[in-house]
């Protein structure tokens, strides 16, 4: 079987779904597309937890993505997949001059301003914010448009910049905070304290961003370490005879650090 064997399999494969299964026939793009965004979450799981086997897997599944979405535009007499990956061939070539070309780009960071400026110069994209999907997660999109901004030379020349930045947009919150108090459960936020909490998120994703840090990624393992740390805590009150959630905070919190002073013996052995 040839190298594409796989590749025609799925293709076929795909066709065959469409046409025999019941759901598979009712789906649109609209509606596959929440499936393509969870498939990628979940590839990008499988890479961060470093394991091959399963990202071996997680990829199979948003490859059948492409495959299904490109079918969609061919019913469409839009294209197909060859388009698709003839498309994404030649902007791959176009953008990568110092691969292909004369161009020079020594350093991963002058890609990036090559990249951005080739697209404007031309792809014909005008604006600083040019295709910036608005549906992206609000950490993606804030390192989005960071990005672009950085691009057009608005960014700060050193890291004491953001570092001062999170510092001063703390203090604003806490201040509103002073001020507001904390509201009733089930009520609208203060608009003041939501506002200064979204600058302070912003000001963060770009201090992030500065120390080439994926905030979406950073989050999520802390949320993950989190939970992590709270199941191992109530393990060890269940084991001294004690119900974790039955505790006042100080006796949640006892066994918490010891939870996290556990795991991270773990994981340092």
């Amino acid at each position: 079987m040839g190298s594409d064997g796989p590749l025609a399999e799925l293709r076929e494969l795909t066709r065959r779904l469409r046409a025999e299964c019941p759901w598979d026939r009712e789906q649109t793009a609209v509606t596959i597309v929440p499936h393509t965004v969870e498939e990628a979450y979940e590839v990008a799981d499988a890479a961060r937890a470093g394991d091959p086997e399963k990202l071996r897997d997680e990829l199979g599944d948003l490859l059948f993505q492409v495959y299904f979405l490109s079918l969609l535009l061919e019913e469409q007499d839009a294209g197909d997949l060859d388009d698709v990956a003839r498309a994404v061939h030649d902007k791959l070539v176009r953008r990568h001059p110092h691969v292909f070309g004369d161009a020079e780009a020594r350093t991963a960071g002058r890609v990036r301003e090559r990249w951005e400026a080739i697209k404007t110069e031309q792809e014909g994209r005008s604006g600083i914010f040019h295709d910036v999907p608005g549906s992206l997660p609000a950490l993606l999109l804030a390192r989005k448009v960071q990005r672009r901004a950085a691009a057009v030379g608005y960014d700060w020349p050193s890291l004491e910049g953001p570092a001062a930045k999170v510092r001063e947009e703390v203090d604003e919150v806490l201040d509103e905070l002073e001020r507001a108090g904390r509201p009733a459960p089930e009520t609208e936020p203060d608009a003041a304290v939501e506002a200064e909490l979204g600058d302070l998120l912003f000001t963060v994703v770009n201090l992030a961003r500065f120390v080439n840090v994926d905030p979406e990624l950073a989050l999520r393992g802390a949320a993950a370490r989190f939970r992590q740390r709270v199941e191992r805590a109530e393990e060890l009150a269940a084991d001294a005879g004690e119900d974790w959630a039955a505790l006042d905070l100080a006796g949640q919190e006892r066994w918490y650090e010891r939870a996290k002073a556990a795991l991270g013996s773990a994981e340092r052995r």
